[in-house]
């Protein structure tokens, strides 16, 4: 039982969002459970986009623009930039509209609010282990076998998580206040869908905009994730990579923060 205080909200936050783990599993179930059970193809659903995806990348860039892929299967290059983009895209989604869709639980119930964002999280990676399961599947047909790098595959996979989530949480806190922010976030996904990586190199860029175009977190999370898993093919251009680790740390650390600051007043205001 707790008894909600001056400042206990705030001094025993972290503790208190652990002991509520019960309801993270709750609410990561739920989500899970809603996501396929009444969906005509369940599960297969998380493979589907990312295939169809592809197959419609692979079309465009690489038998109609012909675009390089270094010596590798296009369909293979695509899909490893689709993976980590949907993770990101998906949880940043969702993370936005988290306050919203849960606003009934939200004024009833007291709990740390982060916990909202935390079951899209478990529930995001739950998607990509099944949707990384057909690039497994891809890279045992065009027989592609990864070196050492890969132990750094769940980095970026964490730096994709930590990104989205960030800025996942400064859109929720603003989407609280001014609703019709949410209607932007779809049209922000699908600029940055084109602007990033996912269907082409990042080595396509010419060499003098290179650094301006890694300005895009993206860039570097996508580069690294394709360079672990074929470092000999593709490489890692190491500017990105460092300002996509400090990106991410950051959007996570502001996230967190102008969430807190504002998570007394949701109940209120949503």
């Amino acid at each position: 039982m707790y008894i909600i205080e001056a400042g206990a909200r705030t001094q025993h936050y972290w503790k208190s969002l652990w002991a509520r783990r019960s309801l993270l599993y709750y609410l990561t179930r739920k989500d899970l459970i809603v996501r396929y059970k009444q969906t005509f193809v369940g599960v297969s659903w998380v493979l589907i986009r990312p295939f169809l995806t592809m197959v419609v990348f692979t079309v465009i860039f690489g038998a109609i623009a012909n675009l390089d892929s270094n010596g590798l299967p296009y369909g293979f290059v695509v899909f490893a930039g689709v993976l980590p983009w949907y993770l990101f895209a998906n949880l940043f989604s969702e993370t936005s509209g988290s306050l919203i869709t849960n606003g009934a639980m939200l004024r009833k119930v007291y709990c740390p609010r982060l916990i909202f964002p935390a079951a899209i999280l478990l529930v995001g990676l739950v998607d990509f282990a099944v949707s990384f399961f057909l690039l497994v599947v891809m890279m045992f047909w065009y027989h592609i076998i990864p070196s050492w790098q890969i132990i750094f595959f769940p980095f970026f996979i964490l730096m994709a998580g930590s990104t989205a989530i960030g800025l996942g949480l400064i859109a929720a806190t603003l989407n609280v206040k001014y609703r019709d922010f949410q209607q932007l976030v779809p049209f922000l996904l699908q600029m940055g869908m084109y602007i990033s990586p996912v269907g082409y190199l990042n080595q396509l860029v010419a060499k003098r905009w290179e650094f301006i175009y890694s300005l895009n977190p993206l860039a570097g999370i996508i580069n690294g994730f394709r360079w672990c898993l074929t470092p000999d093919s593709i490489p890692l251009y190491a500017p990105g990579l460092w300002y996509s680790i400090g990106f991410s740390i950051a959007a996570l650390l502001i996230g967190i923060t102008v969430f807190r600051l504002a998570e007394d007043g949701f109940a209120d205001t949503i």
